[in-house]
């Protein structure tokens, strides 16, 4: 069986569940906690990070993009990442500005300081990193709504990479009920979209012993 070694609230890890499920690729799932440096688990990707994805095969693919890259090249028979070359340099500028600038704005001063920090008990919340993430949240919400008023899809006409990028990071941080959503209906608008697609059930039913989710996590009305 096809393996994910994954933690929940891991954004890109979040990306390579999506795209598993989008392409129908059915997988077990390893819930790996990478603070804990785990002897085998550094066997497979000596960086320590996940997802790391582990075929039937034996072959191993460790590293965020590495897992995401791969799925779209073996996989294409379902198109998360388009053929056409300037559509696809967007889509990937986008995933980019996701899964790397809105993470490190807002996804890491948020869930990295009020919910990993208290997962793997490496210190207390930030205040000051906390206040900015709730500040900074509010500029990429705008920018989702910009994006999804001009253009069916975040990238263009179709649903893609970049769609699955931004709805994991919102994800992680609906999880902490930490999205003002009445204050952005378009971005939630676009959101309710992705969260009602198939391939995102799996993470809807996340729940974290102790650390349980928002309560209209899993509500598609939310």
């Amino acid at each position: 069986m096809r393996t994910l070694y994954h933690h929940p609230v891991h954004s890109l890890s979040r990306i390579a569940r999506v795209m598993l499920a989008e392409k129908g690729l059915p997988f077990e799932s390893v819930i790996e906690r990478p603070w804990e440096r785990r002897t085998d688990f550094l066997k497979l990707n000596p960086a320590g990070e996940v997802p790391v994805l582990v075929e039937e095969d034996g072959t191993v693919v460790a590293g965020g993009l590495a897992v995401l890259e791969y799925l779209e090249e073996a996989y294409p028979d379902v198109v998360l990442l388009p053929r056409e070359v300037a559509h696809r340099a967007e889509v990937r500028r986008l995933v980019d500005w996701f899964a790397y600038k809105f993470a490190r704005e807002v996804t890491e001063n948020l869930v990295g300081e009020k919910l990993i920090k208290r997962l793997s008990g490496q210190g207390h919340p930030v205040p000051q990193a906390i206040r900015a993430g709730l500040a900074n949240i509010h500029y990429h919400l705008d920018y989702i709504a910009f994006l999804s008023e001009r253009r069916p899809w975040l990238a263009g006409s179709t649903f893609t990479l970049a769609d699955i990028a931004a709805a994991t990071e919102l994800s992680c941080l609906d999880y902490i009920d930490n999205v003002p959503w009445d204050k952005h209906t378009e971005a939630k608008d676009w959101y309710a979209r992705i969260k009602s697609r198939p391939s995102f059930r799996a993470l809807l039913a996340d729940n974290i012993a102790g650390c349980p989710p928002s309560k209209h996590y899993a509500d598609l009305d939310f």
